[in-house]
């Protein structure tokens, strides 16, 4: 088996196989659920991230001279993305 043959379809049949028999057809339909569902997740996250760094864009926006000033403090605006 050489180094460069790796990855053949041949190859792929038999480690899916075995997979399948290890884990069950079950476990796996669980296991890529899971893994959409995390998928889902971290992108709601991203853009939850996105809207907050927006809301503050526009802010200021809004006044920057209120910024320059020091007159406003964004950490108390920030919007809790973990929700």
């Amino acid at each position: 088996m050489a180094a460069g043959n790796i990855g053949s379809p041949m190859q792929l049949l038999i480690l899916l196989a075995i997979v399948l028999l290890l884990f069950g057809g079950k476990r796996l339909r669980n296991l890529g659920g899971d893994l959409g569902g995390a998928i889902k997740g971290f992108k709601n996250a991203m853009a939850n991230t996105e809207n907050a760094n927006t809301n503050h864009l526009v802010k200021i926006n809004q006044d920057p001279q209120a910024l320059l000033e020091g007159k406003t403090d964004f950490n108390k605006h920030t919007e809790n993305v973990d929700s």
